[in-house]
Order: structure tokens, then sequence, then C-alpha cells
């Protein structure tokens, strides 16, 4: 490559006048560095091709990673107790779970079912009832309130009934569903069972900063087992509260709706909302309107209970993420994956931050305003 040399008139730095030119030598750059640089942009391109096509092997992945962060430490502590051998202690936990999710389906949808036909048979009455109020009947007259409302609950079992939707679409979309749920299985068992050996194997190739990526993934399975173990003492402990508060009101299957509401109070931010809704539906029956006023006033109050004292005790620091990361997380898991998406999107965000935090930290910079001064909203 020939160079070629282009006078500019510039002002020198010493120059009184500023009359003196400075002569810049502009050089073509060398071939070898265009080369590496093509090369570069054209390797980046396979790769994004490659994380797109891949994309749905990706997820399943990193669900599968996140179950076996989660199961970690329950298979360590018992293995540990037990002394039993690591396979037979995680396909033990693998059956209590498909257990307890049988019982949980087996004691939960007859019960809702027989609520919804409870709700469309006596929606008349439960009628007739609001409309002693004066201050009701007043808009109802006016707006036709309550015959919206029994033509909407006599379709009730009708619409539980398409909820399935055709059989053929069910089986297809449960075949997809099967499979997708057994690779994510499969994977997170042997994640589980050679996790730390596959680990080892991978960080013994980085060299000199081995410990420092051996502390990152360590923080982050710690992150996401604080995360899940705090998940599920709040679900127990609403679950426990409704039966009780239901039990008193005297509302058939409390703890059937009990795990109901535990069970929605896994999802942030809107799962409690959705199982007080399901709850207040089947205290319609009891002693309308009533129950339906006193588990509203409670499911408000425990709110704020479980918001502003349950879980600052039982998460204090342990996923430290900054607020709007936090709803832009679940903004985007919601997007990408729906309700797990949902579910995984404050550990998913813990763990990014946690990798950008060491990042950050070995390039010496501060890393404090990424620090959230209480813990995640749910």
């Amino acid at each position: 490559m020939s160079s070629t040399q282009t006078p500019l008139r510039t002002p020198r730095n010493g120059s009184a006048d500023g009359a003196d030119p400075v002569r810049v030598r502009l050089t073509a750059p060398p071939l070898g560095g265009v080369l590496r640089i093509v090369l570069m942009l054209v390797a980046t391109a396979l790769a994004l091709y490659l994380v797109w096509r891949l994309r749905s092997v990706i997820q399943l992945l990193v669900i599968s990673l996140f179950f076996a962060f989660a199961l970690f430490p329950v298979v360590d502590a018992t293995a540990t107790r037990t002394r039993a051998p690591r396979a037979i202690v995680t396909l033990a936990v693998y059956v209590m779970l498909a257990l307890l999710v049988a019982l949980i389906g087996y004691v939960v949808i007859p019960s809702v079912v027989r609520e919804v036909h409870t709700l469309s048979r006596d929606a008349p009455h439960y009628a007739a009832q609001l409309r002693r109020n004066s201050t009701f009947r007043h808009y109802d007259d006016r707006y036709r309130i309550t015959a919206k409302l029994l033509r909407d609950t006599h379709r009730l079992p009708e619409l539980l009934a398409r909820a399935a939707g055709p059989l053929k679409d069910v089986t297809v979309g449960a075949a997809s569903l099967l499979s997708q749920l057994i690779t994510v299985l499969a994977v997170t068992f042997l994640l589980v069972l050679h996790g730390r050996e596959d680990s080892e194997l991978g960080l013994s190739l980085t060299g000199r900063r081995e410990q420092r990526y051996r502390q990152v993934i360590i923080d982050i399975k710690d992150a996401v087992a604080r995360y899940t173990l705090g998940n599920i003492t709040i679900s127990v402990l609403a679950t426990v509260a409704t039966w009780i508060v239901l039990s008193i009101l005297g509302v058939p299957y409390a703890l059937a709706l009990g795990l109901v509401v535990g069970f929605f109070d896994f999802i942030p931010l809107v799962g409690a909302t959705l199982g007080a809704i399901v709850v207040a539906l089947a205290t319609v029956p009891v002693s309308f309107p009533t129950a339906t006023i006193v588990w509203i006033a409670f499911i408000i109050v425990w709110q704020r209970v479980e918001d502003y004292v349950v879980q600052p005790l039982v998460y204090g620091r342990a996923v430290n993420v900054n607020p709007l990361v936090t709803i832009v997380s679940l903004l985007v898991g919601a997007q990408l994956l729906g309700i797990l998406g949902v579910l995984l999107a404050i550990p998913s965000a813990a763990a990014i931050q946690i990798i950008l935090r060491e990042w950050w930290s070995a390039k010496g910079v501060k890393t404090t305003a990424l620090d959230a001064d209480e813990g995640p909203a749910r």
C-alpha cells in the first residue's frame, strides 16, 4: 500500500501568528486489519443468526438452568443429611413435586368447577339481594347491570367448557407441551446431578480468571435459590392465611381456594390479585355480600402486610434488584414467555446484574448505582 502526504495549514502550538503549517500523514489501513474487521463482522452476524435459529433450544436451556439452581439447595441438603446417592435424591424430589402438582389439581379443579356451576345457578338470587339496596337499584334501572350479570353468569359453564378448546387442539398442544416439559426435566436432572463437574470443567479453561468466574456462578446460584425459597415461603403463608379466613367465613373448599391463592401468589405483581378474584367469586354463594366484603377487606390488608412486612423479612437483601430493572424485566419476560417469563424475570435480572457488577468491578467502575434500596417488587 502506498501512502500519501497532505499538508494541512493548522496553527502550531508555539506559533505566535499561526502561519506555520503542520504536515499530517494520512496512511491507508493495512489489508490485514481490514480483513480482521470483516471477519469479526461476519462471525458476529453468523452467531446472531445461530442464536435466532436456536432460540427455542436456548429458551429450554435457560429454564432448565433456573430450575436446577432452585433445586440445588434442596438436593444438597437432603443428600448431605441422608447420605443417599445424589441421583436417588433428585428423583425423590421430582416425585414429590409431581405428587404435589397432582394433589393440587385433584383438589382445586373440581372445587372451582362446582363453584362456577353454583354461581351460575344461584345468580338470580344474588341479583335480587343486590337490588334491595336503593343506590344500586337506581343505577341498575338506568344501566341494566343485573341483566348483564345474569346473562354472563348463565354462560359461565359454557365458557368453562370452551376454555379447553377443541379436542384436537388440546391433544396437539399437550403433546408439544409434554415434549418440552420432558426436555426441561431431563436437562434439569442432568444439571443437578453433574452440574458441578461440568462447571468445573468449563472453569478450568478460563485460566487465571477461574476464581472470579466461579464466584459469579456461586452468587447467581445463591440468588436464584434464595428467591425461590422466599417465593415458596410467601406463597405458603398466603395459603395458610386464606385457608384460615375462608374457614372462619364458612366458605366450602377453603383449603383448595387457599392453594389457588398460594399458586397465583408465585406470579409477581398481578398474581395475588388474580387469586383474590377467584376466591371472591367463591364467597358469593356463602353469605352475599357480607362474606365477599370481608374477603376483599382481608386481601387488601394482607397485601399491605405482605408487601411491607413479610417480603422484607423473607427476602431481606437476598435478591437485590433495582426497582426499575424489576419492572422492565417483568415486561420483557411476559412478552417473551408469558407467565413463565414473569416467574423467571426477577432471578434472571438478578443474574444479569451480578454479571454486570462483576464486569464493571473488573473495569474499576463504581456499581453502587445498581444497588436497590429495598427488596424486589412482586
